[in-house]
């Protein structure tokens, strides 16, 4: 019997790693499984990022594989389990809930999940081709890099997401081509006139993107766009393509067991890690689609860390 099972890794399963090791829960972590990038990624979304400039504690950066590293190794130096399984099942409709992984049936007084979100692309092969090398679907997290300072870049999607990304890049790109497939953003009517009254930002209508341009060497070098009335194309220049189609929180696990919203982020009780069933909790991306940073996953990870340790210390007294 676990007094805990942590479902992810990332900042947000790491960090309810080390409290709840350090509590004396001995918990046991699902981090997923190598080869399989995207949603089951040990390490989550940071394993394909390079550089990591904002998080505290590294005034010269880190890479996002170094940092998930670290924060694993201090996990499993306060005697953290750490297996490298994908979660197959969960069935919490009793206790002790029951969570399979790699085959085996585990039981759990608890659990925390914390299996993060996907970032939505457009499906181009050159996506992956330049992934860190000008893409990105994380103008806060990468907006600042040298390669995007003084250079023009390209913003994808046409909702809050998307004017909030090409606001914030303003103050680094030289210009911002937001980059939409009709001719109406379906943004708040606030959000989309300031993007449309900023003198740094063209809004391509109609437009989508048919090709990312680079090469080996400089990495992302300019988009080819296609008009979806006429499908004429044309080449805009640029050294960063930035997707704001949104995220896709990796919770098919728990549909119609956990409260979740429309898009399928776990609710949790305000100010708390707590969901609606009893002695599960929710960290990090997969409950937080406002602020989606790896100190904040990091930081609702120790929450639901200490809300576990207390709601168990409850059953048992």
């Amino acid at each position: 019997m676990e007094n805990v099972i942590i479902i992810g890794s990332g900042p947000a399963g790491y960090t309810a790693a080390i409290y709840a090791a350090r509590a004396r829960l001995a918990p046991l972590v699902f981090e997923g499984e190598f080869g399989t990038m995207g949603k089951d990624m040990p390490g989550g979304q940071l394993m394909t990022t390079t550089e990591v400039e904002n998080y505290p504690g590294f005034p010269d950066g880190v890479e996002g594989p170094e940092l998930m590293e670290l924060l694993k190794r201090q996990a499993e130096r306060f005697e953290a389990r750490i297996e490298p399984k994908t979660v197959e099942s969960v069935d919490v409709s009793q206790r002790p809930f029951k969570v399979v992984a790699g085959g085996e049936t585990y039981e759990t007084k608890s659990i925390i999940i914390a299996t993060g979100a996907t970032a939505r692309y457009v499906g181009l092969e050159s996506e992956d081709r330049f992934m860190n090398r000008g893409v990105s679907a994380c103008a806060t997290c990468d907006g600042a890099l040298p390669r995007f300072r003084d250079h023009p870049v390209v913003v994808v999607g046409g909702g809050d997401t998307a004017m909030e990304e090409a606001l914030f890049l303003t103050s680094f790109a030289s210009r911002v081509h937001v980059v939409h497939r009709r001719d109406a953003f379906r943004a708040s009517k606030i959000m989309g006139e300031r993007v449309m009254n900023h003198p740094k930002i063209t809004v391509e209508w109609n437009s989508v993107v048919d090709e990312i341009l680079g090469d080996e060497e400089k990495g992302v070098t300019g988009v080819r766009l296609k008009d979806t009335k006429s499908g004429e194309t044309r080449e805009v220049a640029c050294t960063g393509y930035f997707c704001a189609i949104g995220h896709k929180p990796n919770t098919d696990l728990f549909k119609g067991v956990l409260d979740m919203d429309e898009t399928g982020y776990v609710q949790t009780r305000p100010g708390s890690t707590y969901t609606n069933v009893e002695g599960v909790f929710a960290a990090g991306d997969v409950q937080d689609k406002s602020y989606r940073q790896a100190v904040t996953a990091a930081g609702s990870g120790c929450m639901a860390a200490l809300d576990c340790t207390r709601w168990l210390d409850s059953q048992e007294g």
